[in-house]
């Protein structure tokens, strides 16, 4: 779900900083646009649930499948292996 976040910008000597207004969470750019794209990356980054976490939701579910049908299990497995590369550009 993609969310607006108001933000300010402001110079730093060479480099422009962005920080959200709503959220503790600030970047830094050559220019306001890379600032602003930095800081936008942090965000997702920052409501990006941890890999670890999604590691273990995904074996806890494949596990619970393939207690019922082992060869649904390997499918979802594979599913979630290739989303989560697609995902993190893996």
């Amino acid at each position: 779900m993609k969310r607006p976040f108001a933000a300010t910008v402001w110079r730093e000597g060479k480099w422009y900083v962005s920080q959200s207004l709503e959220v503790d969470v600030a970047s830094q750019g050559e220019t306001k646009g890379k600032a602003l794209a930095n800081l936008r990356e942090a965000l997702e980054l920052h409501f990006d649930p941890p890999q670890a976490a999604l590691h273990e939701a995904a074996s806890q579910c494949i596990g619970t499948v393939a207690g019922r049908d082992p060869h649904r299990a390997e499918n979802a497995s594979r599913i979630v292996r290739e989303r989560l590369r697609r995902r993190h550009g893996r």
